[in-house]
């Protein structure tokens, strides 16, 4: 019988993470927004370089800090809790780390997109800066928030090599679809390989065909 645990964990990284880095790529492009162009380039730069390290360094960076002499594994052992490295946590992690750079980007983009008279208005109304943030940036920008969010899901649902890193490829607790892919082609078995890739391949083409819709409605 064929072993579909694979879709359900990768689905479930790629959601959880999804959800997480939504909320904060969002609420980090707006604060980054308001930030002073020198102090704004600075942290632009380190929180995009996920998005070009190679996900082995990253996978390296996060086994340092998860690790059990690492600053967050000492962290977790203090507070009681059993470290997270190769569980199912990890490569939620692990997805959330390479996603976050372009739910990042295009929140900020879309917010650098907003027109400056609306939130003028708003100040002049006597909304303070939260409200405007909810009632009036995340409105203006929500194609592409929703645009971002389905690209970070696309990239989640593909993130291989820090995943491996950090979650190992456990069947049936933390081998995802790529996982599947490679390890099957590893072994020979090229029909199991060949079927991962037509399901990984169709379900990115629905998360990039909403990005392009979702984005084109902001350019728009």
């Amino acid at each position: 019988m064929f072993d579909l645990s694979p879709l359900y964990i990768s689905l479930r990284a790629a959601t959880l993470s999804s959800a997480i880095v939504f909320v904060l790529g969002t609420v980090v492009a707006r604060l980054c927004y308001t930030m002073q162009e020198r102090k704004a380039t600075i942290v632009d730069t380190i929180l995009t370089l996920p998005l070009v390290l190679p996900p082995t360094v990253l996978g390296f960076f996060l086994l340092v800090l998860f690790g059990k002499n690492g600053p967050f594994g000492i962290l977790l052992a203090k507070i009681g809790q059993r470290g997270i490295l190769f569980s199912w946590k990890a490569s939620i992690i692990a997805a959330t780390v390479v996603s976050f750079p372009l739910m990042y980007r295009s929140a900020l983009g879309a917010f650098r997109q907003i027109d400056q008279e609306l939130l003028w208005a708003g100040r002049t109304l006597g909304m303070s800066e939260w409200k405007l943030f909810v009632h009036v940036m995340v409105p203006e920008a929500w194609p592409g928030l929703i645009a971002g969010l389905a690209l970070s899901f696309s990239r989640s649902l593909g993130e291989f090599g820090a995943t491996l890193m950090i979650a190992g490829n456990i069947p049936g607790k933390t081998q995802t679809i790529p996982m599947a892919i490679y390890f099957a082609t590893a072994g020979g078995d090229m029909q199991t390989a060949w079927i991962w890739v037509g399901i990984i391949v169709a379900i990115s083409c629905v998360s990039l065909a909403l990005t392009t819709h979702f984005d084109s409605r902001r350019k728009g």
